[in-house]
């Protein structure tokens, strides 16, 4: 069963933004976030493409897993469902990782990738703030403690080089939000469903698609050079900076990111 209302669709368990026509494009949110995310980048987007962003399974308003599932097999699933692609897939941080999963595993739906703070769905961390940043958000989810994660977890729209009180409270008040809201629907404790995509790293020198990375400028080290790594590993790859921001540049400065994508879009 589907419903359809105001651009946003929920057929069975999950829940997509669609909107616009031309050329599909496919916006994978962060972990913990929702589709909102990209509400900085849809009204560009959409006069020009038609644009697909899922809330991923367990998040913002998609049913929670029943079982073991890969994120990857949702998107290819919604693509196939709706009958397009190949797409240009455009993902931040889980969703960057959730992107070159796709287009390992179903090149034939992908005709390019966008990625922003990740490099693929095995990330790894070495960077003291990140390790410390992601140490205390662990713990207040291992604590039941609501609030402490929320705040903990909305640390990376800061980045290493700033306070939380340095972002713009719209942005970091719209990100606390839709963590709140996904976190709200778990339980501390609870394991995660969530299978790997296999050796993702060993693989992506295979990736023949043309791959951009967009960094914020003031990201975290281990978050700017794991999508760095990506395109220099792959065969047609490039990364962009958006200065002054750091884990989020498409909620912190759209008009820069918005204008770095969609010269990407052109000429894939």
């Amino acid at each position: 069963m589907s419903i359809i209302r105001d651009n946003l669709v929920v057929m069975d368990d999950l829940f997509w933004f669609d909107s616009g026509i031309g050329r599909p494009l496919v916006l994978l949110h962060g972990g913990f976030l929702d589709h909102r995310m990209w509400d900085r980048q849809f009204p560009s987007l959409t006069a020009k493409y038609r644009v697909i962003a899922p809330d991923a399974r367990g998040h913002g308003r998609s049913a929670n897993a029943t079982g073991p599932f890969r994120p990857v097999d949702d998107v290819a699933g919604l693509l196939r469902r709706l009958d397009i692609g190949p797409a240009v897939l455009v993902g931040v941080s889980m969703g960057a990782g959730t992107a070159v999963d796709t287009a390992l595993e179903y090149p034939e739906l992908v005709s390019g990738v966008v990625v922003s703070g990740a490099g693929t769905s095995e990330p790894y961390f070495s960077d003291p703030w990140t390790t410390r940043t992601t140490a205390a958000w662990y713990a207040a989810m291992a604590a039941g403690d609501l609030d402490a994660c929320v705040e903990a977890f909305t640390q990376f729209a800061a980045g290493p080089h700033r306070s939380l009180d340095e972002v713009d409270p719209e942005v970091a008040d719209h990100l606390r939000d839709m963590t709140r809201g996904t976190l709200s629907k778990h339980s501390s404790g609870e394991p995660s469903p969530i299978l790997p995509v296999r050796d993702p790293w060993e693989r992506v020198a295979a990736i023949e698609v043309p791959v951009l990375a967009i960094n914020g400028g003031i990201d975290s080290p281990d978050h700017i050079g794991m999508a760095e790594r990506l395109v220099r590993t792959v065969g047609n790859g490039r990364a962009a900076s958006v200065d002054g921001t750091a884990h989020y540049p498409n909620l912190e400065r759209p008009d820069e990111f918005n204008e770095i994508l969609e010269g990407f879009l052109e000429a894939v």
